[in-house]
Formats: C-alpha cells, sequence, structure tokens
C-alpha cells in the first residue's frame, strides 16, 4: 500500500526506471494538478515523457466552463519537457469514478496503481489521506484502452456538443460580468497594485521581470505584497490555480519567489507578459511603463476568489484613459 508521498512513488519514481508515458484515468481531474506536475517535471530536470489523461465523471455531473478551458490550454501549448500531452473526456454513460495510473517504457505497461487519490492536487499535494495500492499493468491498460473508445479530446471542434459545461460560479455566466455585479456578489476578493513602492513599474521587477540581459524581456509577474500572501487568500506552496479573466482569457497561476512576492504563469513566464502587453497595446517584449498603464486606464489588477482553485480576473479599466 501506498499511503505516504504519493506524490513521489507514483508521478516521479517511475521515470527513474524507464518509464516514459503516464496514462492518467480519473473520475475528477484539473488543469491546476497538470500544470503543477509539468512545471514539477520541469524543475526535478526531468527526462520527457507523454502524458495522456481522461477524465471519466464529465457524464455524471458535467465539467465546469473554467477547467475545460484549462485543459485546452495545456493541450494546445507545447513544452520543452513534455513529448505529448493530452486529455479526453468519457462523453457517454456509465460514468467512470476509478483511478487509475499506468506507466509504460516503449509502449509496454511496466507498472499501475489504483486507489483514492484523483488527479487534483488537494489529493497529492494536500494533508488528506489518500490510499493507493499497485496492480497489474497489463489489467489496468486494458480498461484503460477500452475506455478511450467512449471519449472525446478536450480540443475536438465537437467537444462542446458532447458533455455538459456549466459554470462554476453563477457571476461567470452573468453576460454582463460588470464590477459592479461582481463587487455586490459579496465574492472575496483583493486588489494588487501593478506598481512598485516608488508608485512607479519596477525597472527589472513586475511586469518588467524580463527586461535583463539573457532574459526573456516578456518575463513577468503581479507583486504580491508579503502582508497580502500570509492572508490565504491564494494558494501558496506552488499550488496552481486557474484564472478566468474579464477579456475572457485562461491564465494558470501560482504564488512563488522568495516570501511568496510574485504571481506568475509558471509554465513560461513570458505569457503573463504576452497578456499584459497585449491587453496595453505594446509590443511583445516592450518596457512597461506607468504612463503605459494610465493611457489604458488602469494601474492595479483585482482578484475575485470563486473557489480555492479558481477567480477571475479583473484588467478593464476604471478610470478615463490619458492621450
Amino acid at each position: 500500500m501506498i499511503v505516504d508521498n504519493i506524490a513521489q512513488d507514483i508521478l516521479f519514481s517511475p521515470i527513474n526506471q524507464g518509464a516514459d508515458h503516464l496514462l492518467i484515468l480519473s473520475g475528477y481531474a484539473t488543469p491546476n494538478m497538470a500544470s503543477w506536475f509539468i512545471k514539477s517535471l520541469q524543475e526535478k530536470k526531468a527526462p520527457s515523457i507523454s502524458i495522456s489523461i481522461i477524465v471519466g465523471m464529465v457524464p455524471y455531473d458535467g465539467l465546469s466552463v473554467p477547467v475545460h478551458d484549462g485543459f485546452k490550454e495545456l493541450q494546445n501549448s507545447s513544452y520543452s519537457n513534455i513529448k505529448h500531452f493530452s486529455c479526453s473526456y468519457l462523453y457517454d454513460n456509465p460514468p467512470v469514478h476509478a483511478n487509475l495510473y499506468i506507466w509504460l517504457k516503449k509502449g509496454i505497461p511496466i507498472f499501475a496503481y489504483t486507489g483514492s487519490a484523483e488527479f487534483m492536487q488537494k489529493s497529492f499535494l494536500s494533508h488528506r489521506n489518500e490510499l493507493m495500492v499497485n496492480c497489474d499493468p497489463d489489467e489496468a491498460f486494458k480498461y484503460y484502452s477500452a475506455l478511450e473508445g467512449r471519449t472525446i479530446y478536450c480540443n475536438h471542434s465537437e467537444v462542446e456538443n458532447e458533455i455538459l459545461l456549466r459554470p462554476t460560479h453563477a457571476i461567470l455566466d452573468d453576460e454582463a460580468q460588470e464590477k459592479t455585479t461582481l463587487t455586490g456578489a459579496g465574492t472575496d476578493h483583493v486588489t494588487l497594485s501593478l506598481l512598485s513602492d516608488t508608485g512607479e513599474v519596477g525597472r527589472r521587477s513586475g511586469l518588467n521581470w524580463g527586461q535583463r540581459n539573457n532574459r526573456n524581456p516578456n518575463e513577468a509577474y503581479i507583486p504580491l505584497p508579503s502582508k497580502q500572501a500570509k492572508k490565504g487568500f491564494f494558494p501558496l506552496n506552488k499550488q496552481h490555480f486557474i484564472v478566468e479573466t474579464d477579456d475572457g482569457h485562461i491564465l494558470l497561476l501560482r504564488v512563488e519567489q522568495q516570501n511568496n512576492k510574485a504571481i506568475t504563469t509558471p509554465l513560461s513566464n513570458a505569457q503573463l507578459g504576452e497578456y499584459f502587453r497585449n491587453r496595453l497595446g505594446l509590443a511583445n517584449g516592450a518596457y512597461v511603463t506607468k504612463n503605459d498603464l494610465l493611457r489604458y486606464g488602469r494601474t492595479d489588477v483585482t482578484f475575485y476568489k470563486i473557489d480555492e482553485e479558481t477567480f477571475y480576473l479583473d484588467f478593464s479599466p476604471d478610470m478615463e484613459p490619458e492621450l
């Protein structure tokens, strides 16, 4: 039985024995967990692997829009350490609540595990007790393969006709999505300045984090004051979380750096900088100034907390842009 440090035993140790493709069948799964796993592989400098995920309980209770969009973002992206990433949904009854983790080596199943741990951060990163056991790799692979014919890729052109998509929160289903509606709904939220303590955009920090030699100039982070980080509004300990933006984008973020001072896009630090430069009407890699923010009409961002792993980010102009 595996009850302690299940992430190491199930997700990482098999790679040291030559495993190169992880097949995951999980009743419930999140792109936050997939993002965390990919980033952890990068940080461990692990050999390149492939990852295939089937989410099994979609026919029972559907899928939230942010989770669906998060998986599409992951599947449509490329990673230096991932040969192939795919996520599929079971789309017809009966739903599957089983959790299986099967490792292949050159196409042959060599390890398999089953048990209570769903492919979610609260299963692998929290103090919640989970129980996993080894199972027969060949039998597990047969079971997984038999389900593949009942699945559809998350980025398939007709996927939204095959599964039930639901909002995580009524706020996100409001077509207007006005800030007054968000605030009036009593949703927990914080506003973070994009300016440094000097009242300017940091020269080599914040939105200009990459403005240094031998760095991608788009690299950026949202400054998080230590006092705010300690309040528990954002998940810490390098956990990833989904953010849906007011202009309809999906960002996978985490809090990092010393004293949890930065909110970043961990799979690519440049992604956040590209996003803000696009909103500001600047070229990729451009140096961001306070005047750029004033011209746009906003020098801060507001995060609304939908649940522990889902947030809404508002960067819509809240003052008359300077011309």
